[in-house]
């Protein structure tokens, strides 16, 4: 699997990235705004059964007072990972293992379809199977399986993270979201980016004072603020103006009760 000429012969359509994530949950989605943002190549694999998707009512994700629908919050941060410049496609992961040509990875699907790519970000919940071809990887057993990381989702593998609840993170959706984030950041640190800001300021807030502008940083006049808050209150009232359309999603084992 691990041949350059075999993934081009099995899918000549593979594409690289700089950075996979395995996972479209909280987790997954936020470290892929972040990557994105930042310019890096991203590419999700979503395998589609996050586990939030079968939250009744998401209540205790902050800005939401009266909760949320937790599969539209999914879909939501799925677009800003779109908007950032990541692509989504769906798919499940069966193996990842170091290249041999390049200093990377060679990501498989069930599907057949193959990756590769510089830096991986493993956000699933507790499925560990897809990582077996990789040396180096600790992975805890505690009747769930999880991978051992330090606190910032390093594992013991260059370029291999660990985000969210694979990671022993609490099993809260903001807990998890924030760790995703925080997971690419330490990435983008571990790959000598400049420091990384992500923040949108109003027009001069650097640059009158004499400064440059830090990296991740924009400035922005009043017009183009205004149109920046107007379009967001359109797509928020759009996509809040009906009741989401999936079924409410329950645990596995009660699915054909």
């Amino acid at each position: 699997m691990t041949d350059r000429a075999e993934h081009e012969t099995r899918d000549e359509s593979a594409a690289d990235s700089d950075v996979l994530v395995v996972g479209g949950g909280v987790a997954g989605l936020s470290a892929a705004v972040f990557t994105a943002r930042h310019g890096l190549e991203t590419l999700v694999l979503d395998s589609g059964d996050s586990i939030l998707r079968r939250n009744a009512h998401l209540e205790n994700f902050p800005g939401f007072p009266a909760g949320v629908n937790a599969s539209q919050l999914l879909d939501l941060l799925g677009e800003q990972a779109e908007e950032a410049g990541a692509e989504r496609r769906e798919a499940t992961v069966d193996r990842i293992e170091r290249t041999n040509e390049c200093d990377g990875f060679a990501v498989e699907t069930t599907a057949g379809d193959c990756y590769r790519t510089g830096t991986v970000v493993a956000a699933t919940k507790n499925e560990v199977g897809y990582l077996d071809g990789i040396d180096g990887v600790g992975i805890i057993d505690r009747g769930k399986a999880f991978v051992d990381t330090d606190e910032r989702g390093r594992t013991g593998v260059d370029g291999l993270y660990a985000a969210g609840r694979l990671a022993e993170k609490p099993h809260q959706a903001v807990v998890c979201a924030g760790h995703g984030a925080e997971v690419a950041v330490t990435l983008l640190e571990d790959d000598d980016r400049p420091f990384y800001h992500d923040w949108v300021t109003p027009e001069g807030y650097f640059t009158d004072r004499g400064r440059d502008l830090p990296p991740g940083c924009e400035e922005i006049d009043e017009t183009e603020r205004r149109a920046r808050e107007e379009r967001s209150l359109d797509v928020m009232a759009e996509r809040f103006a009906e009741p989401h359309p999936d079924e409410q999603a329950t645990h596995p084992s009660l699915a054909d009760e």
